[in-house]
C-alpha cells in the first residue's frame, strides 16, 4: 500500500514539473502585435502615435506641441514621439513618409501647407493607420479625422469689433499666413467679408504674407513705417505677427495709438493686451486643442469612433476680459 501511494505521488510530482517546463518559455512582458501595437500582460492595447508639428519656432505650434506632451501622459495606452517639420514642407511629408514605415498606430499632422501635405496623408489613411488633421484641417481626405477650430469666425470677432474701433478713413497694414494654408485663407477671407467690403473708407497701405513668422512680420512692419507717417491698425492673422509689428513701433510715439488684431491667444498676446500694446485676439487654446487630440486618438484607436471630425470655440480676449485667460496660462505654467 505505501508502495502504491509512494508511486502515485511520485506521477503527480513529475506532471507538475513537467508543466512548469512547459511554461518556462512564456513571456511575461508585452507582446508586440500588427503595426506596431503591444499587448500588455493585462491584454490591454499599447499604441504608438506620432504628432508631425507644423514648426517649433511658431509660438502656438510650440505651445500646441507641448500641449499635446502632457495630455498625452492622462493615456496609458498611448505613446507618442513628437517631430518637429520646421516649417518645411518636404522635411514634414518626409517625416510622414517615415511613420507609415515604421507602422504607427496613428499619425497627427499639423500641415505647414495643407495641399503640400494632402497627399502624404492619405497615404497614410492607404496604409490601414488613423490619421488626424489639426490647425489646420485638411478637409476631403476620406477616412482621416480632424481637430481644428473655425478660422472664419477666429478673425470675425476681431473684425466685428474692429468695425467701430478702426476710425473712418484709416491707414491699415494686413499680415497674412501662407498662401494656401486653410486658416492662412480663411482669416483673411473673414476680415475682407466682416471689415473690408463694409468699411470702404479704409485704405490698406501694406499687405503681404509673412508666413505666421515674427521675424518676417517685422522686416514688413519696418518698410510700412518708412513709408507711411501714420498707421493706424495692424490686422494680422496670428499673434506672432502681430508681435512683430507691435515690437517694431513699441519705442515711436507716432504708432502709441495703432490697433493691432490677432489670433490664438498666444502667452506673449495676452500680455501684450494687458499691457494696452495690442488690442484684441481671438482665443484658440492649446490646451482645448490637445485635450481633443487625444480624446480623438483614443476613441479612433479604441475602436469607439471610425472617424471624428470636431472644433473647439472662438472667444474674443481684449482688455475687459484679458485677465481671465492670463490666469489660465499661470495655472498651467505658460505664463510665470
Amino acid at each position: 500500500m505505501k508502495k502504491r501511494l509512494i508511486s502515485v505521488l511520485s506521477m503527480l510530482l513529475a506532471i507538475v514539473l513537467l508543466a512548469a517546463c512547459g511554461n518556462a518559455g512564456t513571456p511575461n512582458a508585452s507582446n508586440t502585435t500588427a503595426a506596431g501595437t503591444d499587448t500588455g500582460a493585462a491584454g490591454t492595447k499599447n499604441f504608438k502615435v506620432a504628432y508631425i508639428a507644423r514648426a517649433q519656432s511658431d509660438s502656438f505650434a510650440a505651445w500646441l506641441a507641448n500641449a499635446v506632451k502632457e495630455e498625452a501622459k492622462k493615456y496609458p495606452n498611448i505613446t507618442l514621439d513628437v517631430f518637429d517639420g520646421e516649417a518645411n514642407d518636404e522635411k514634414e511629408n518626409s517625416m510622414i513618409e517615415n511613420a507609415i514605415t515604421n507602422k504607427y498606430n496613428l499619425v497627427i499632422v499639423q500641415p505647414n501647407n495643407g495641399e503640400a501635405q494632402r497627399p502624404y496623408v492619405e497615404k497614410v489613411v492607404k496604409a490601414g493607420i488613423f490619421a488626424i488633421t489639426t490647425n489646420a484641417r485638411i478637409s476631403g481626405i476620406e477616412g482621416a479625422s480632424s481637430v481644428d477650430a473655425n478660422p472664419y469666425e477666429q478673425a470675425a470677432v476681431n473684425a466685428r469689433a474692429a468695425l467701430e474701433q478702426i476710425p473712418q478713413n484709416a491707414k491699415v497694414v494686413v499680415l497674412k499666413g501662407p498662401s494656401g494654408n486653410f486658416h492662412a485663407d480663411e482669416r483673411r477671407a473673414s476680415w475682407q467679408k466682416e471689415f473690408f467690403d463694409k468699411r470702404p473708407d479704409v485704405k490698406i497701405v501694406g499687405e503681404q504674407i509673412a508666413n505666421w513668422n515674427k521675424d518676417e512680420a517685422m522686416k514688413y512692419m519696418e518698410d510700412w513705417v518708412q513709408a507711411n507717417d501714420k498707421i493706424d491698425a495692424v490686422i494680422s492673422m496670428n499673434d506672432n505677427m502681430a508681435a512683430g509689428a507691435i515690437e517694431v513701433v513699441k519705442d515711436n510715439a507716432k504708432f502709441k495709438d495703432m490697433l493691432v488684431y490677432g489670433v490664438d491667444g498666444t502667452a506673449e498676446a495676452l500680455l501684450l493686451i494687458q499691457e494696452g500694446k495690442m488690442t484684441s485676439t481671438c482665443m484658440q487654446s492649446a490646451y482645448d486643442l490637445a485635450t481633443k487630440l487625444l480624446e480623438t486618438s483614443n476613441k479612433l484607436l479604441t475602436g469607439a469612433e471610425k472617424q471624428i471630425d470636431t472644433d473647439i470655440g472662438n472667444p474674443l480676449v481684449n482688455k475687459d476680459n484679458v485677465q481671465q485667460y492670463i490666469d489660465v496660462l499661470k495655472k498651467a505654467g505658460a505664463i510665470k
